[in-house]
């Protein structure tokens, strides 16, 4: 037991370090995944059409159209938390912000601990990392394959100034083959919500 424990913390830590050192070195690779869904379509999914989230937030993106923003209301919400609320699928992507301040590091590996702690229930957790440079975005997303409690989640930062996090929640028993298809279509949300995320420095 406590060599499967020692084992999980040097995978973290490994994680961890591998993300700043892509980050440190300013992404010499302009290339970035976008993962494709695999796609079991047995129920009826909305047609893909996105909308603008341009408000007071320190940072905007594109959202489902269908889809409402939601203020978190929960007792440990901080300034800027939201939820992206999914009422057809009854599912919630929730987004917690936090400011750098000279604490990049400690925000990565706590964060990357946050989703490998559903690795319990999980089968497999798929990465995907996403680099662009002209927007000063860095961004990793963890597919987590099985039963977990959280099937998908994302973190991204500028490295300098903001750290987004993103986990999604289903208000159902957590079921991987009968959610398979909404979880796909979710997934492509999250690769453009990522994909059209931007900083406000002012």
């Amino acid at each position: 037991m406590q060599k499967n424990k020692n084992y999980k913390g040097l995978q973290l830590l490994g994680k961890t370090l591998l993300f700043a050192a892509v980050i440190i070195a300013g992404a010499a690779c302009q290339n970035h995944a976008t993962p494709r869904p695999r796609g079991y379509f047995h129920i009826q999914l909305p047609e893909k059409n996105y909308t603008l989230l341009d408000s007071v937030l320190p940072y905007s993106f594109e959202y489902p159209a269908f889809a409402r923003i939601e203020n978190d209301l929960s007792p440990q919400a901080e300034p800027y938390w939201i939820n992206v609320f999914y009422p057809k699928f009854k599912a919630r992507l929730h987004l917690s912000y936090k400011q750098v301040d000279n604490n990049l590091y400690e925000l990565l590996e706590d964060n990357i601990r946050l989703a490998f702690n559903h690795s319990l229930k999980a089968d497999a957790i798929d990465e995907h990392l996403f680099v662009d440079e002209e927007r000063q975005m860095y961004a990793m997303m963890f597919e987590i394959k099985g039963n977990a409690a959280s099937p998908l989640q994302f973190l991204a930062t500028d490295s300098i100034r903001h750290f987004l996090r993103g986990s999604l929640y289903f208000h159902t028993r957590p079921n991987r083959d009968s959610l398979a298809p909404v979880i796909d279509y979710i997934t492509e949300d999250v690769a453009h919500l990522i994909e059209t995320l931007k900083w406000k420095n002012n």
